[in-house]
């Protein structure tokens, strides 16, 4: 998987981040999905599970999402989003949190959120940014901070 990341980000280090999401053996769990080409792995997300507890796991948050580059504006982000979301549906996820491009995460109903705060103050430029969907019908997350596992828990995570 980490392979990918370079090419998709190649402003940003996200590979300590999926690696240690990939490798947590605690009580958050981590939904990972993934389009291989000929045995090239070419898009991927995860999807990690929190709440606004620590007890709480009716949350998730989205991120990355990574496609290489030759492959982008195929539709393969928008299919591992969608196949995410309909896996949470199915675990009983509530709510689906994402820190990224309101036109593009808005085509899928995110809308911005601001309830549920992400573990950090985000900068003013990314107001918006900060986006939710609600999953069929279930209700809210209480208000208050996301709880997320410690390899989310670095700031510069949540800066430009």
């Amino acid at each position: 998987m980490l392979q990918l990341y370079p090419k998709a980000f190649p402003d940003e280090d996200l590979r300590p981040v999926v690696a240690a999401l990939l490798e947590l053996e605690t009580d958050f769990d981590v939904l990972s999905m993934a389009t291989f080409e000929d045995s090239e792995l070419i898009a991927h997300v995860l999807f990690t599970i929190c709440g606004t507890r620590e007890v709480d796991k009716s949350g998730a948050l989205l991120a990355p999402l990574g496609v290489t580059p030759s492959h982008q504006r195929r539709g393969l982000g928008a299919s591992l989003v969608r196949a995410g979301l309909e896996t949470l549906e199915a675990s009983g996820t509530r709510q689906v949190f994402v820190l990224g491009d309101p036109a593009y995460y808005g085509r899928f109903g995110f809308r911005t959120e601001s309830a549920v705060r992400p573990p950090y103050a985000l900068p003013e430029q990314w107001e918006g940014a900060w986006q939710s969907i609600l999953i069929s019908g279930r209700t809210l997350l209480d208000e208050g901070p996301l709880f997320l596992p410690e390899p989310w828990m670095d700031p510069a995570l949540w800066r430009p």
